[in-house]
This record gives structure tokens, C-alpha cells and sequence, in this order.
């Protein structure tokens, strides 16, 4: 039920209003002085506010104010004597929702009431959803709201709260330590450290020390005594990027550290006991690693408890729009100056192009094109050449018969762009659109052609 407080000086509205307005299903609230109105709106859960204008002591514009303070997002309707317009106009500059004179038509007071209500609603409806939306769509700074995606967070908050280990595989650039990352954040060990270091980066006897630490003087350069990141993630979590990248000696040991919790460091003889939970990472398949013999059996199992497999961009075309305009805000931001819009074959290019590279690419095409822009829109001369010579490159060769009647093999191909574009954006069309590089109307046009729904 809808509250509403009625605020006004002269009783006889109090009860008018409260008589019209109490049938129509509204809880009905009324204060006959100003500091009532305000002490009910401080304590009270109020969906609507009519004040009067003038009142002795604390006037309506007083009452407006300092509800908005309170809650910017409420209704408050001004009710004003004729020959106070210029005041109700003044209120409505301060974000009144609107204003009634008086004497007031009863219909049209009720309607007034009504469509305030109704947008305060959608006002709390929509910030609600946006909220959902934001904890539904980003872990930190993952972003995308595709179905793959949709099932990694489903997957990263059934995670989070154990200690089992998490395998996360997928194609260099898509994001796999953001997902190592909330993972841990996300977890009952959010307080503690979260520690990464890529297998893939360093020899192997640099790797052990860094993992394990060393003793002083237990090689050339060990001048002191340095923790390893087991000791640094204790309590926390530890993220083995390229996990597959070790060697078959260095995983005798990680298998050992999994299993019993502790290690010694390099050159040390002191058994160091930790709690670290592992999450780790691989762009190549370790079970083919495994079968090759290039990956422990035993270590693989002990790291692939849950796998998480993280799709590339062109499996989840649809968050490309997201994410560009998450990467333009990004760098706009460092640049500063009028944030830019992507024209329409510019998102074209983006929704056709394969991204090898994933998210890692797509945002440094976004970074250079923002830093190359100047204007309010970023044209495909922002673009590097690769992509647009891609563009230039559709080889008809490769999926056309030869012999095939022209009319009808565009309007298969055409059909075929139209169902796939939808596909892949989710079926919004207007992004649909700037996908194959048409207007929305011309898109759905073509649409009511091929009799295609959504």
C-alpha cells in the first residue's frame, strides 16, 4: 500500500484529502503543522508528500527541501492558492513533481496522485534492477551479461565460500584471473591476501624460490631470508597463472604443498605449515597435457576439483557492447574532454571481427581509438588497419556454389545476417542493427520480410 502525507495548515483539507484519497487504496497520513510534516517525513516510509505552499512558520518549499534531503527520489505536490503560481513554478525548479491549485479538481488531483506514484515506483524499480544487475553482471571487473557469462558468476558464487581448489582454463585474454580474482573476493577469505604469479614468466629456479622463498645464502644473490608467495597468501588465497608452464620437478613439489599444506624454502630444513587455497590457470587443456605426459596426473586432479572453462569473446558476441563502452569510459576518463561515441560501422567491424586476442585485444583497440579520437565520435579511422582490411576481405569463394541464382541466395544470406545479428545481441534490435551496419527501422523492416520474430 502507498503512503502518502498530507501537510497542510487548514484542517478542512486535511480531511477533504484524506476522504477522496484513503478509497482510492492509498495509507493516508496528514500533519495540520510543518514540524509534524518534517518529523514524519524523518521517520517515516513515505512513497508521496502533498504540502501546502504557505503555511506559518515552515512553508511548503521548506518541506520540499528538506524531503529531498531525505529522499531525492520522492514525490512531493505542491498545492498552491491562485495567485501563487510563480511559487509553484519555483518549486518545480527545486524538483516538486508537480503542482495543484485551490480549490482542486477532485478527478484531477487523483490523477495527479496516481502518475506520481507510478513513477516513483518505476524510479525504485529501476534502481533495484540496476543493483541486481550490477551484482549479477560484475565481479570486480568482470563484465558481461551473455549466458556463458551468466553461468560463470553462478559458478564463481557457488565456489567462493570452500576451500576447493578451482581450475580456470580458456584462451589467453579472456579474463581468466579476474575470475581467480573474485573467486577469492568474493569469499570468507576476502580479508586476507590474494597473491598470483605466472608459472609461465620465470625459469624454473626462479619460480621455486618465488614460490617457496629462500634461505640467505642458499644460492648466488640470496642475501637475505625471503618469504615465497605460500607464505605470503597464508590464510588467503595463492593464484598459479600457467599453471602448465612448470616443470615435471617443480610439480613433484607443488603436489606436495597441495597435499600437506607445507614446504620447506629453498636452501631451508624448517617445515613451514600454511592455509592457502590454490586457484589456478591454463590457456592449453592439461588432460591433453596429462595424456602427453607433459602434466602430473595426480597434480592435475588435486588443481581440477572444479574447472571453470572461460568462453572467448566470439562465444559471448553479445557483451562486446559492454564491454566497449565499459573500456571507453576507462580511457576517457584518463583522457578527459568529451567522452566519445562509436559510430555505427565502427560497431560493425567490432561485432564482426573474430578477436583472437579476446577482451586483452578488444580493449587495446578501444584505448587507441579513444586516445586517436578528437571529436564526439570515433570513426574507423581510429581503428587499427588490420580490422578494417578484414572488412575489405569477405572471400564468396568460400561459402557460395557456383551457379547459385543471385536473387535468391542474397535473400538467404540477408535472412541468415538478420537471425544471426539478433542471435548474438541478445535479440535487442537496435544493436542487432549496428551490428550488420543498417538503421534499426531498415532492420525491422527486413525483419517483418522474412517473418521473423522475437
Amino acid at each position: 500500500m502507498d503512503t502518502i502525507l498530507v501537510v497542510d495548515d487548514e484542517k478542512n483539507y486535511l480531511v477533504v484529502l484524506e476522504a477522496l484519497l484513503a478509497p482510492e487504496g492509498y495509507e493516508i497520513i496528514t500533519a495540520d503543522n510543518p514540524e509534524k510534516a518534517l518529523q514524519l517525513i524523518r521517520e517515516t516510509d513515505l512513497d508521496l508528500v502533498i504540502t501546502d505552499m504557505k503555511m506559518p512558520g515552515i512553508s511548503g518549499m521548506d518541506i520540499l527541501e528538506e524531503a529531498k534531503k531525505i529522499n531525492v527520489d520522492i514525490p512531493i505536490i505542491i498545492m498552491t492558492a491562485f495567485g501563487s503560481i510563480e511559487m509553484a513554478v519555483e518549486a518545480m525548479k527545486k524538483h516538486a513533481y508537480d503542482y495543484i491549485e485551490k480549490p482542486f479538481k477532485n478527478e484531477a488531483l487523483k490523477l495527479t496522485v496516481k502518475k506520481a506514484l507510478d513513477n516513483y515506483r518505476l524510479i525504485k524499480e529501476n534502481r533495484l534492477l540496476s543493483e541486481a544487475l550490477s551484482d549479477r553482471y560484475r565481479f570486480g571487473n568482470i563484465i558481461g551479461k551473455s549466458r556463458p557469462m551468466q553461468e560463470i558468476y553462478d559458478m564463481i558464487k557457488k565456489v567462493s565460500q570452500s576451500k576447493t581448489s578451482v581450475l580456470v582454463t580458456g584462451e589467453s585474454g579472456t579474463g581468466k584471473e579476474l575470475i581467480a580474482n573474485a573467486i577469492h573476493y568474493n569469499s570468507p577469505r576476502k580479508e586476507r591476501p590474494f597473491i598470483s604469479i605466472n608459472c609461465g614468466a620465470l625459469t624454473e629456479t626462479l619460480l621455486e624460490s618465488e614460490l617457496f622463498g629462500h634461505e640467505r645464502g642458499a644460492f648466488t644473490g640470496a642475501v637475505a631470508v625471503k618469504k615465497g608467495r605460500f607464505e605470503l597468501a597464508d590464510g588467503g588465497t595463492l593464484f598459479l597463472d600457467e599453471i602448465s608452464e612448470t616443470s615435471p620437478a617443480l610439480q613433484v613439489k607443488l603436489l606436495r604443498v597441495l597435499q600437506e599444506m607445507e614446504f620447506e624454502r629453498v636452501g631451508g630444513t624448517r617445515t613451514i605449515d600454511v592455509d592457502v587455497r590454490i586457484l589456478s590457470a591454463s590457456n592449453r587443456n592439461l588432460k591433453d597435457d596429462v595424456a602427453k605426459g607433459l602434466f602430473r596426473e595426480d597434480l592435475f586432479y588435486r588443481l581440477n576439483v572444479i574447472h571453470i572453462e572461460v568462453p572467448s569473446l566470439r562465444e559471448r558476441s553479445e557483451d562486446i557492447r559492454l564491454l566497449a563502452n565499459h573500456f571507453i569510459d576507462k580511457y576517457h576518463a584518463e583522457k578527459n574532454g568529451i567522452k566519445p561515441e562509436l559510430s555505427p560501422e565502427v560497431w560493425k567491424v567490432l561485432f564482426n571481427h573474430n578477436w583472437p586476442g579476446n577482451i586483452r585485444e578488444l580493449e587495446n583497440v578501444i584505448e587507441r581509438a579513444v586516445v586517436l579520437n578528437s571529436g564526439e565520435i570515433i570513426t574507423a579511422e581510429s581503428l587499427p588497419g588490420y580490422l578494417l582490411k578484414e572488412e575489405d576481405e569477405i572471400n564468396i569463394e568460400k561459402f557460395l556454389p557456383s551457379g547459385a541464382p543471385l536473387q535468391k541466395t542474397l535473400e538467404q544470406i540477408e535472412e541468415q545476417l538478420i537471425r544471426r545479428a539478433l542471435k548474438n545481441c541478445n535479440n535487442v534490435q537496435s544493436h542487432a542493427a549496428d551490428m550488420i551496419g543498417i538503421t534499426k527501422s531498415l532492420f525491422q523492416h527486413k525483419m517483418k520480410k522474412y517473418n521473423i520474430s522475437v
